[in-house]
């Protein structure tokens, strides 16, 4: 039976920063199977997670001085909460992982424990009709994993708390920073090489300027304040922090000189930027729904799309008139 370490190494360290980075994001993977932590007897607690090697890490690490069996499902390097809404952390993965590690003949009890997030992909009572495992669902943060198993396994109110508090939405903004770089390069590059052309290198910059403003507005700005900006949708928030930058950039660009056209443009297009990327965060966030995702860009879409197309048409208005 593999035994595996709490203690993290550098490397581990280091493989943690190059995946918020978005470096190797989609190979960050441990294998599967049964693992051992600590001395474990057939009494002791299984824990389940997934095979992402930063929920692997964050579990194991948590469990220093503890007699663990630690089960890892294929979720082909997918984290708990994203696996099971896609289904890779799911009812049939979970009874085949235990076929396959031969669970029964490890463990003389039929317990095992999973963290809440995977709730949405497994089906306790399938489960237990087809491997006779009962389920018990412990915590959301694998940091309350001592506490749950110190409280007699018995799960509190705050184990069951999820937050997104301003720390951990900055965590994540430098993966959707660095995951924007290839579109927004070449975007820039043409949205210069179309406005030099049009108006001279000056106004390329500019356009430049504006566009890279709206990227950080919508990937960086409006996350950190998503609970101080107004309404529900995603795509209004990044509209309203676009909003805010095309003002700035309107006063620090000296705006009074452009033309009426190139001014709607720039006040269309820019939160239409911003909010397609705040948009985007959702994905990230536990504020959200897979249908409430699916109807905002059923309406956001649309309005956004109508917003550039609008925008492109004043510009070469405002070259022409």
């Amino acid at each position: 039976m593999p035994q595996i370490d709490t203690k993290l190494s550098f490397y581990d360290f280091l493989g943690t920063c190059k995946t918020r980075l978005g470096i190797g994001r989609m190979n960050y993977m441990v294998p599967s199977g049964l693992y051992a932590i600590g001395a474990p007897t057939k009494d002791d607690p299984v824990l389940v997670t997934a095979n992402y090697k930063m929920s692997y890490d964050k579990v194991r690490s948590v469990l220093t001085a503890r007699n663990v069996w630690l089960l890892v499902l294929e979720t082909y390097g997918i984290n708990v909460w994203c696996a099971a809404g896609k289904g890779t952390f799911s009812t049939q993965e979970l009874v085949r992982r235990i076929g396959l590690s031969n669970l029964t003949k490890v463990v003389a009890h039929r317990r095992l424990i999973l963290p809440i997030l995977a709730a949405p992909g497994v089906a306790a009572h399938e489960v237990k009709r087809q491997t006779g495992f009962s389920i018990s669902y412990a915590t959301i943060r694998a940091e309350d994993i001592p506490k749950y198993f110190d409280n007699n396994m018995l799960t509190t109110a705050k184990m069951k708390e999820q937050t997104f508090t301003f720390r951990e939405r900055t965590v994540l903004i430098p993966v959707e920073l660095l995951l924007s770089l290839k579109p927004t390069a070449i975007t820039v590059a043409a949205l210069f090489i179309i406005a030099a052309l049009l108006q001279g290198p000056r106004y390329g910059l500019m356009t430049v300027y504006a566009y890279l403003g709206a990227v950080v507005s919508g990937i960086a700005i409006a996350p950190l304040l998503l609970p101080w900006l107004p309404g529900r949708s995603f795509a209004f928030k990044g509209f309203l922090t676009g909003l805010a930058w095309s003002a700035t950039f309107y006063l620090l660009a000296d705006g009074r000189e452009w033309n009426i056209f190139i001014t709607f443009a720039a006040f269309l297009t820019i939160p239409a930027v911003s909010a397609f990327y705040t948009l985007n965060f959702t994905g990230c966030t536990p504020f959200t729904s897979r249908s409430g995702v699916k109807k905002e860009m059923r309406l956001a879409m649309p309005v956004m799309g109508i917003s550039v197309i609008l925008g492109v048409i004043f510009v070469l208005a405002g070259k022409l008139l």
